[in-house]
């Protein structure tokens, strides 16, 4: 429940700032012009919907890694990655919000990136790095090492498949804030990818791809 609780707080703070942010970057661009707001099937709106439900994985594999394992490195890292992604989520669904947009889609996902034809691994995995619903209960079977490993392989394939719609936004999103937050996810996540291997490494293992 306390987890429950601190991500609600954190996602409703993200959307006070993502309010703020906006605003200020209004501001910055002519003071009383009115904002320019996204279309529904834009890029902007279509990383938002995708990285939030993205995000949400991320963050559930990250509690449930937190509770199968001892381990303070694994377990750190877990914590910062939820609560890093819970907030950046927060951050996502507030300016859907503030652009009075749906946050689903008839569309495939991906389709704002010339992607919504792609074959889905199906189970629960809609876009590229996400875990299927069998991985997710594997995952929680495990303990120990056996927990981190699986945990540290599972979310180095959603790194992966996040920096790639990261990068997507990056090249097509039109808001100047959401492109930096954007590019902020490939950097941080690329640097996680490393600690991860370096992590991997340590207990005999290393990436599935």
């Amino acid at each position: 429940m306390r987890a429950y609780v601190g991500w609600i707080t954190g996602a409703t703070a993200a959307v006070l700032v993502a309010a703020g942010a906006i605003t200020y970057a209004v501001a910055e661009d002519g003071g009383d012009s009115a904002p320019s707001t996204p279309a529904a099937e834009s890029a902007d709106a279509g990383f938002a919907r995708d990285m939030a439900v993205h995000h949400q994985q991320a963050v559930e594999m990250s509690y449930i890694v937190r509770d199968r394992t001892k381990n303070t490195e694994v377990r750190r890292l877990a914590y910062d990655i939820a609560q890093t992604q819970a907030n950046q989520r927060g951050m996502l669904l507030g300016w859907l919000d503030l652009w009075e947009l749906p946050k689903v889609s008839a569309k495939p996902p991906m389709s704002w990136m010339g992607m919504g034809g792609m074959p889905e691994r199906g189970d629960g995995s809609l876009m590229p790095g996400m875990a299927t619903n069998a991985e997710m209960r594997k995952l929680g079977t495990l303990d120990g090492k056996q927990a981190e490993i699986f945990y540290l392989q599972l979310m180095t394939d959603h790194h992966k498949g996040g920096i790639h719609m990261a990068e997507g936004c990056v090249a097509k999103c039109t808001v100047g804030v959401e492109k930096s937050l954007a590019q902020g996810m490939v950097n941080a996540q690329r640097s996680e990818i490393g600690l991860m291997a370096d992590m991997l490494k340590e207990r005999g293992a290393q990436a599935r791809s």
